[in-house]
């Protein structure tokens, strides 16, 4: 298949990671850089080695781009993604879609007009240790879906910026929260549960306006998923799934921007076996899901489909509301 020309829309810390895997990829290449503002654009072609830069309406206009990925604050996606579905190009967004549950329905229904793919950037989702997740939760080797824990939380150094802004949508929820609720909405669409109903959701509200902690419990028919964030405060990144005759442990269940994860123990009837996976680059398996995508004619991926980026949309924005 050819080479999947990509082009970044907006120019930032995460964008640099995706233009770094790239080359890792087996089905793109970078093109082109879009930003607000040109000067930056320049700059980040410049070191990645993109040939094309230019405003986002710039690059957008071109048909040498058919790919894009979304490195904005959250409160940028939705406009730039439904603009580039709009003028034919996959779309790769970062997570979380948008701020707000009604907000990326409109971007999914974009999605839909447009028949392009569209995918949501949960990058744990992409690579060998969620295969082999899902293969045991088919399985049924730790039986019936009883519950899961997971967390993921951090203590930022600064309480300033974008993460304490609430007009950019800061908070702990948004940021991070959004790692558990999408490991809750995958096992759940593994074992075929029903749609997630949150049950009950707590947290602190920081000085700035935004969540700084939070913590909240969703049932999936039957399946109650724990999920813990903070922005203030470092918890452990593990996830915990528990069946009626086992469990599985993620110890590292987010990996890292440079390596999928890799490693996890399932205890059930027969005794505890370790699964042990090669690490791949997860922002260059994100990159070549929505090639393949494009190249087969879908407009989603089996890692997050669409009905995963709205279920676990619907998830943070009532987790959010809850607290007011």
């Amino acid at each position: 298949m050819e080479r999947t020309r990509w082009a970044v829309l907006g120019p930032g810390e995460i964008s640099g990671f995706f233009a770094r895997a790239l080359p890792r990829s087996e089905h793109g290449v970078l093109h082109a850089v879009g930003s607000s503002d040109a000067g930056r654009a320049e700059a980040f072609a410049s070191r990645y080695g993109a040939p094309v830069h230019g405003t986002y309406d710039d690059v957008l206009a071109r048909d040498d781009v058919d790919a894009v990925y979304i490195g904005t604050v959250h409160t940028g996606h939705a406009p730039l993604a439904i603009a580039a579905l709009e003028a034919g190009k996959a779309v790769l967004c970062e997570k979380p879609v948008t701020p707000t549950a009604a907000a990326t329905a409109e971007v999914l229904a974009a999605a839909e007009r447009s028949g392009r793919p569209f995918v949501e950037a949960f990058k744990h989702s992409f690579g060998p240790l969620a295969r082999e997740l899902r293969t045991v939760v088919q399985s049924g080797e730790i039986g019936e879906l009883v519950s899961m824990e997971a967390a993921f939380g951090f203590a930022a150094g600064e309480h300033t910026g974008r993460l304490f802004d609430p007009a950019l949508a800061g908070g702990a929820i948004l940021d991070v929260g959004g790692y558990p609720a999408s490991l809750a909405v995958a096992v759940a669409r593994w074992a075929d549960r029903g749609e997630p109903v949150l049950v009950s959701a707590e947290g602190t509200i920081g000085q700035t306006g935004v969540d700084v902690e939070a913590v909240a419990v969703a049932d999936f028919g039957g399946f109650t998923a724990t999920l813990r964030t903070a922005i203030v405060t470092a918890m452990p990144e593990e996830a915990t799934i528990v069946g009626t005759r086992g469990s599985i442990h993620v110890p590292d269940v987010w990996g890292s921007r440079e390596e999928s994860p890799a490693r996890a123990t399932v205890r059930g009837d027969s005794g505890e076996r370790v699964i042990e996976v090669e690490p791949v680059d997860p922002f260059a398996a994100e990159a070549d899901a929505v090639s393949l995508a494009l190249a087969e004619g879908r407009r989603e991926v089996p890692e997050v489909p669409w009905a995963s980026s709205a279920a676990i949309s619907r998830i943070l924005d009532e987790w959010r509301a809850r607290l007011g």
